[in-house]
């Protein structure tokens, strides 16, 4: 311990010690003010008490010896005196307890026999060790009283435990408030500047600094109260150059260093503080297993050294603080550096050793990725088809009447003559009986005209019975024209007339459409990405919803050079003909057309719509 220390502890222990500490001389504050260490402390302040009381016969200060180690005794009074296991008993009876044990006294008073007191030091509810006193056998009141005395005594050795170490409450409260301090800002920035800042705040430091990996050597990423600052300056220079000689030896390094440390490189460490003045300096490696993500500096003031606790809290901090400060870091990078990143911690696993997994999908994408690229294929275009008669005939109406009989619908299959739908024709038979009595009528009167002798009225009969004649044959077809027959073997494509049986219907009206049987035309709507390949006379074939598992062949016959906006694109109608098995096929069939173009490598023909949308897109942004 440092005098500056010890004057520390002292002005504490004045006022942890209330009226207590004014029974004390200045020489034994002295004694306390120049204690080099806990031990000597402990041995002083011993001193100091036995010999403040009367009457005290052996006096022992135990302390713990470490954070996790057992208690031992620092100091007993007098020197080289026998131990008493009497006085050892009622140590251990306090420590267990944590409350003052006195045994020996009696309430009758004075006795011969001596009396044992012992008083545990506590330090935030955690035993730090204890005081204990063994006295000439005296009055219960006068015990009380040295009780109390002893207490008032013991705020030295407690203040002696909080300056010197952390307690494991502490640590922890201390690790956690560091940890949500960096959970605290959503950047990265503030959030480093913040722990570095409650760091330096925490331990007193006159400075403290954090850096990460960039490359091979650690930048400087944040420095305490300080939200700027200029990154090529000769202090953070000389900071980076610590963080660096510390991460090279992957070990924390302490400037000056303890008697009993490691030998360690502390060059650049040693130039810090000539150059900037620094008492103390600590670099702690920030790490995630064996890979170090940066480090971290703490600078004390002059006068003032690192001790082994305060060292090994800020390496828990550093262990823990590190990889959480590291991920915003990674987070807060613009998305290209990410990328980056991202494709080169690729390649290195690609590269080095283990994961196998991912050497063994790339050499296989490799592989297939190769193959196609040699390998060719028939290139086809793709399109929607569908199916129309070659030819569509329009059964009409021959004149104005009535429907009076329909024997086809959509859909049915008829041949050539068969009736379709029959129209009234009563009236053009009472027509057709009237000029056939009209016409028996002029030949009657024709034939007394010749026997009469009368040729001019003959001549005139005889007119006007070809005109009867022909008026008969008028009539005639118009009947014969009531009945609407199929003119060849052919499916019904549209025309129901079951449902109109009594209607009128108007001369030239479509009453049903007819498509042939034996021709058929297929209607393929072509992408306009691919119109340009497509020419008349190229094979191909087709598939219907119907038939999915026959492939009817077709011959492209015409390109419509009109385009036809469907469903947001732009096709193109083009004309084939059906030349394979059409027995099974009826107009409106839909299906699928593909059109053999050329042979091309695989790789091509599965990217090229890809890479013809790249050039379009790059070409309508480039100026």
């Amino acid at each position: 311990m440092a005098k500056d220390d010890g004057i520390v502890l002292i002005s504490d222990a004045r006022r942890a010690g209330g009226e207590g500490g004014d029974a004390y001389e200045s020489a034994h504050w002295a004694r306390l003010a120049h204690a080099a260490d806990a031990r000597n402390f402990a041995a002083n302040w011993l001193d100091i008490q036995c010999r403040a009381f009367d009457g005290v016969i052996r006096g022992a200060v135990i302390l713990r010896a470490g954070e996790t180690g057992g208690f031992a005794p620092a100091a007993v009074w007098p020197e080289d005196i026998e131990g008493s296991p009497r006085l050892a008993a009622v140590v251990e009876r306090a420590m267990q307890s944590r409350q003052v044990a006195v045994d020996g006294v009696t309430r009758a008073g004075r006795r011969q026999e001596p009396v044992f007191i012992a008083h545990p030091i506590e330090v935030d509810d955690e035993l730090f060790g204890a005081a204990a006193l063994e006295i000439e056998g005296r009055a219960e009141s006068a015990v009380r009283d040295l009780v109390q005395r002893l207490g008032f005594g013991l705020g030295w050795l407690e203040a002696l435990a909080r300056r010197r170490t952390f307690t494991s409450k502490a640590r922890l409260v201390t690790v956690l408030q560091l940890i949500a301090t960096s959970l605290n800002h959503e950047r990265f920035q503030a959030a480093a500047t913040a722990v570095v800042t409650e760091l330096a705040t925490t331990f007193g430091c006159e400075r403290a600094a954090i850096g990460f990996m960039k490359g091979r050597h650690i930048e400087v990423k944040a420095l305490s109260h300080s939200a700027a600052f200029g990154r090529k300056t000769n202090l953070i220079r000389a900071i980076e150059g610590a963080m660096d000689e510390a991460a090279d030896q992957l070990a924390t390094v302490a400037l000056p260093a303890r008697k009993d440390g490691p030998f360690q490189v502390t060059r650049a460490h040693a130039e810090l503080l000539q150059q900037f003045g620094a008492g103390a300096v600590c670099t702690v490696p920030l790490t995630a297993g064996a890979r170090v993500l940066g480090a971290l500096v703490l600078e004390l003031p002059s006068g003032a050294e690192f001790d082994a606790r305060t060292v090994e809290l800020c390496e828990h901090a550093a262990l823990l603080v590190g990889p959480v400060l590291e991920v915003k870091r990674r987070e807060d990078r613009w998305i290209g550096a990410k990328v980056v990143d991202a494709a080169a911690t690729q390649l290195r696993h690609l590269f080095g050793p283990r994961h196998f997994a991912l050497k063994l999908w790339v050499l296989a994408i490799a592989l297939v990725v190769g193959f196609f690229s040699i390998a060719e294929g028939d290139y086809m275009i793709t399109a929607d088809a569908s199916l129309e008669g070659k030819v569509q005939r329009a059964v009409t109406a021959a004149m104005q009447g009535y429907i009076v009989e329909a024997r086809a619908r959509a859909g049915d299959v008829v041949r050539k003559g068969s009736l379709l739908a029959a129209m009234d024709d009563r009236d053009l038979r009472l027509e057709r009986q009237k000029l056939v009595s009209q016409g028996a009528q002029q030949e009657s009167e024709r034939r007394q005209a010749i026997a009469e002798g009368n040729r001019a009225r003959a001549g005139i009969l005889a007119t006007q019975a070809g005109q009867v004649r022909a008026q008969l044959a008028l009539i005639d077809e118009q009947i014969a024209r009531t009945r609407l027959v199929a003119p060849f073997d052919a499916v019904v494509v549209k025309g129901d007339l079951s449902q109109s049986l009594g209607a009128a219907v108007e001369r030239g009206s479509v009453l049903f459409e007819l498509a042939p049987l034996d021709t058929y035309r297929v209607i393929m709507k072509v992408d306009e990405r691919d119109i340009s390949r497509v020419v008349a006379g190229q094979k191909g074939r087709l598939a219907l919803t119907s038939m999915p598992n026959e492939e009817i062949a077709l011959a492209v016959e015409k390109i419509t050079p009109v385009s036809v906006i469907d469903q947001g694109r732009n096709y193109f109608r083009v004309e084939a003909v059906a030349t394979g098995n059409i027995e099974k096929l009826r107009p409106g069939m839909e299906g699928v057309g593909k059109i053999d173009v050329e042979r091309r490598k695989l790789i091509w023909i599965w990217t090229h719509k890809l890479v013809h949308w790249m050039r379009m897109w790059v070409w309508s942004w480039w100026p």
